[in-house]
């Protein structure tokens, strides 16, 4: 078996969310592929600080704020590696290829060179979920309150709604599902129902999302070009983990009116329980639009909101 060999990579990012690319040199393994930067994490170091020292050597820029964010393994005929993903968006300087033959900003749903290093694939799919997600809550606002609210935030840009109503009977649930459907299709949001309210019968979604307790069921991944769940403990996420779901909630973080009494994992848990994990993990709870930068300092990809998606 290869030793393992852990590198720090980077997913440096504008805020118009293109992110930064380099091309691998003619005296390197895989020439002409495309990666993300970073480098080996030599002995001593932790991954982030490997970070920041290969940046400013690969790419000549301080790093300002680094988050954590994915691990992947990845097995090369030359190497078995352990790949410490951080997202990057805030530096100082102007990036220039030192190693690399050369540099170029792309968007992951619209990737315009290749090929894509086999190790960092993977990651662009991961990319391209949004950062929030709303979840819907007609039974308790109304349905008409509800959807007045969604085509509000998709204007306002909302990306990722969760169709979530357990108390809602199943034929006016039925109809409501069309209707975020249709809104969201509309605007290009992507649009997850709930596995546990989908009518028997009714064909599978594209993009599929499971309660805990369907997830630890499961044996394979379920069809669907986005599939994720709910989790609430590590063995939860390693499931998910383990069928390979594209993303995953972990809460509640803060404390929250529907889990009035119980208590919260707080940032600190959070963070200990989705390191190390291959897919993103979304933070749920209490949570408003202004703890995005908290969460994303917590390992977070971004936050799934009930009440804060849709100013209740």
């Amino acid at each position: 078996m290869k030793k393992i060999t852990h590198v720090a990579a980077a997913v440096i990012t504008r805020p118009d969310g293109s992110f930064l690319l380099g091309q691998r040199a003619p005296d390197t393994f895989y020439p002409g592929y495309w990666e993300f930067p970073g480098g080996k994490v030599e002995a001593g170091e932790s991954p982030c600080e490997a970070l920041l020292r290969e940046l400013r050597e690969e790419l000549g820029i301080e790093v300002e704020v680094a988050n954590p964010w994915l691990t992947r393994e990845h097995v090369y005929e030359h190497a078995h590696v352990h790949l410490h993903f951080f997202e990057v968006p805030q530096w100082s300087g102007e990036p220039n290829g030192h190693v690399h033959s050369a540099l170029t900003w792309q968007q992951a749903d619209a990737l315009e060179v290749g090929p894509m290093l086999p190790a960092n694939g993977p990651i662009l799919k991961a990319l391209r979920l949004p950062r929030v997600m709303g979840v819907t809550q007609a039974a308790q606002i109304g349905v008409a309150a509800q959807l007045t609210a969604l085509d509000r935030a998709l204007a306002n840009g909302l990306a990722w709604v969760q169709v979530r109503e357990p108390d809602m009977p199943e034929a006016p649930r039925a109809v409501f599902i069309r209707e975020v459907q249709a809104r969201c299709a509309k605007v290009g949001a992507l649009c997850s129902i709930n596995a546990a309210e989908i009518a028997a019968g009714s064909a599978s979604p594209d993009s599929l999302h499971l309660p805990a307790r369907l997830l630890m069921q499961l044996t394979s991944r379920p069809d669907g070009e986005w599939v994720g769940a709910s989790c609430h403990t590590r063995a939860e996420l390693e499931k998910a983990a383990e069928l390979g779901l594209d993303y995953a909630l972990l809460g509640h973080v803060q404390q929250t009116p529907s889990h009035a009494g119980q208590p919260d994992l707080g940032w600190a848990r959070f963070a200990e329980l989705t390191a190390d994990l291959p897919m993103p993990v979304l933070a749920i709870g209490g949570l408003g639009p202004d703890d995005m930068n908290i969460a994303r300092a917590h390992g977070a990809h971004g936050m799934a909101m009930i009440r804060g998606a849709w100013g209740v």
